[in-house]
């Protein structure tokens, strides 16, 4: 299994990103907190991944933190969560945040994650709950091109897309904490707090 990777990052593109080991590229997906903590293109990165494999492809998913990949594992063992699940939920709520959610059984919050229904949610309460008095938040790793949509605002629109949103629904999101000068990264970040209040 590949556990980490650490190399020069090639190229980003919510959710994707390209890191090159030594001349090998590797492609990961990674949640929207792990994209926040990114350098600039062709800077040094090391991130801690999880390998999934399926009959038909190898995934690789990248996390900043051990807390964010431990969480993205226990999220996909649960019934009915993907991978496609689990990035949306850590692209929308921190570690910490989640796992007060999970103590206090806040489903409708949990609701408001796209791909997140209210079985799914009460699911998520239910087998985690044992765990969420013991796990704490650990410190980032680290983190030191795919070509992208040409502004900052399609960016961000195109990643919450990725991240389930309808395209209505992400346009109205990040057209609502547009700013001048703001990046991807930061309409991202504000569009996906507004989503989960």
């Amino acid at each position: 299994m590949i556990g980490r990777l650490t190399g020069k990052l090639a190229a980003k593109a919510p959710p994707q990103l390209l890191i090159d080991v030594g001349g090998v590229g590797y492609e990961c997906e990674a949640p929207m907190s792990t994209f926040y903590k990114l350098p600039e293109l062709g800077m040094t990165i090391s991130l801690l991944t999880h390998l999934t494999v399926r009959e038909d492809a190898h995934l690789l998913y990248a996390f900043g933190s051990a807390p964010e990949r431990q969480l993205f594992r226990d999220l996909i063992k649960i019934s009915g969560v993907g991978p496609k699940i689990a990035l949306a939920i850590l692209s929308g709520l921190s570690v910490a945040d989640f796992w007060a959610i999970v103590r206090e059984a806040q489903i409708t919050r949990l609701t408001k994650v796209p791909g997140v229904g209210r079985k799914t949610a009460e699911r998520l309460v239910v087998e985690l709950r044992d765990r969420a008095g013991v796990i704490g938040d650990g410190s980032i790793v680290s983190v030191a091109g795919i070509a992208g949509p040409s502004s900052p605002l399609q960016e961000a629109r195109a990643a919450l897309e990725a991240l389930g949103y309808r395209p209505a629904e992400a346009q109205r999101l990040a057209d609502a904490v547009t700013g001048e000068g703001l990046s991807a990264e930061q309409i991202i970040r504000e569009a996906l707090k507004r989503a989960v209040r």
